[in-house]
């Protein structure tokens, strides 16, 4: 009996998101006269990781994404990245540590 499979689609705005981060990603490593498997070697991941970053998939790990970006700088966050960092884990403790959603009302009169 054949499995279901989920296709899990992305909102416009994720999809560009990703296509202007890879396309950043290439043109900061061709810019830098770098191979993808240069640019690889340098972030401990295999090229074809490399080039599905490149490609704005939404399969590759956030993390590797972030660390090619670094690796050939691209800015992230904008120019005031650390100060945001820092007044959000100001805020952090201030949360809540969970979420609770009420429950609706049954109404039982018939």
């Amino acid at each position: 009996m054949p499995t279901k499979t989920h296709v899990r689609t992305y909102l416009p705005a994720t999809q560009e998101a990703l296509e202007l981060m890879g396309l950043e990603i290439a043109a900061a490593r061709k810019a830098r006269k770098w191979s993808e498997t240069t640019l690889a070697e340098r972030a401990g991941i295999s090229r074809s990781s490399v080039q599905r970053i490149e490609r704005g998939s939404p399969k590759a790990e956030v993390g590797m994404v972030f660390e090619l970006a670094s690796l050939l700088g691209i800015p992230l966050f904008g120019d005031d990245r650390r100060a945001r960092l820092a007044s959000s884990r100001e805020k952090a403790p201030l949360l809540p540590q969970r979420i609770r959603t009420s429950k609706p009302k049954v109404s039982d009169e018939f």
